[in-house]
């Protein structure tokens, strides 16, 4: 996610704990989704509807701290 800003990222992650919460439950959600689309079946569709679309909501967070960040 976002190689331009890998140093950044790094950075951050280690120095702001808002930003390494952030990308942190990005993951998790990354996770989760992988998980269900492993096992898909109708049941999950809308539940995995939602993980991605929290996931979209928080890379566009993530990504606007890198951008401030970086300004």
């Amino acid at each position: 996610m976002f190689p331009e800003y890998r140093e950044l990222i790094s950075q951050l992650k280690t120095s702001d704990s808002h930003f390494q919460k952030k990308f942190h439950k990005h993951n998790e959600l990354d996770e989760e989704i992988k998980n269900l689309e492993k096992n898909i079946a109708s049941d999950y569709t809308s539940e995995l509807h939602e993980l991605k679309l929290k996931k979209l909501h928080l890379k566009e967070e993530i990504y606007d701290i890198l951008k401030r960040h970086s300004a």
